[in-house]
């Protein structure tokens, strides 16, 4: 009914009891998962779940917050993605400047130009991008538009701007996928524009292990739980639980090019 299109089973949290994650997925009727890459040293280890488990799948990419990594080309990205079916999306990438503090503007350009090179990669190997903004919408909406990435799309991951960036993303051929944050009662801003964004362009997802949901806030998130972010904006939206599992499943499908026959 539900696909979690946004964890990091990779994470420490998880070496010691993926069985049990894995078969809490099954009992929360959560059919599929995306295993998102955050930097190169560890991107082994997420394609290796993707290979390992035919429901799981991968994506390729350095997390705009990485500042003490190995930097991907542009070469690597497009080689890796290519390489191997299960790898169905660059990512994630994008901007964050919460954390940049006193520094300049001008300090964070390695950011940005990290970020223009998975744009460029996506495109090249013809594979959605995975977005992650952070006190930086305004530059990331521009540079995607100055990049040409409405060729490509993708997923504006655990969405927490406002309505306008929303749009402006979906205008882009983006998905507005919403996590546990959703549900957090100081989320009420945030909770207004996802009755505003379209089932048909949204995508759910834990960002796991961060973010778990009402009413497992504080404790280790797990895809398990991206059932509880459906049924929250179900409710919320005014929906029935088996339309939004069914579309949400649709457009993960649709956004990352996976063919029904296959999964």
């Amino acid at each position: 009914m539900f696909i979690d299109s946004h964890c990091h089973l990779d994470f420490p949290e998880f070496q010691a009891r993926l069985p049990e994650v894995l078969a809490n997925m099954e009992k929360a009727q959560v059919s599929h998962g995306l295993c998102v890459s955050v930097d190169i040293p560890d991107f082994p280890k997420v394609l290796q779940l993707a290979q390992d488990h035919p429901h799981l799948y991968a994506s390729v990419g350095v997390h705009p917050d990485y500042e003490d990594t190995p930097e991907p080309s542009f070469e690597f990205l497009v080689d890796t993605a290519k390489a191997n079916p299960k790898i169905i999306a660059i990512g994630e990438t994008g901007l964050d400047y919460f954390r940049m503090g006193d520094r300049s503007y001008d300090s964070m350009e390695w950011q940005r130009d990290r970020f223009r090179t998975h744009i460029r990669a996506a495109i090249a190997a013809k594979k959605p991008l995975i977005i992650h903004t952070r006190s930086a919408s305004e530059d990331t909406i521009q540079i995607l538009k100055e990049e040409g990435a409405l060729s490509i799309g993708g997923v504006m991951h655990c969405f927490t701007e406002s309505l306008d960036v929303a749009k402006k993303a979906m205008d882009l051929g983006f998905y507005i996928s919403f996590s546990g944050i959703v549900t957090f009662k100081s989320a009420k801003d945030l909770q207004e524009t996802c009755k505003q964004v379209p089932l048909e362009r949204m995508l759910i997802e834990t960002d796991s292990p961060y973010l778990a949901p009402i009413p497992y806030r504080g404790k280790t998130n797990e895809p398990a739980y991206v059932a509880k972010v459906g049924e929250f904006i179900a409710e919320l939206k005014g929906v029935s639980l088996e339309a939004l599992g069914k579309q949400t499943s649709e457009n993960f499908f649709d956004c990352f090019q996976i063919d029904r026959n296959d999964s």
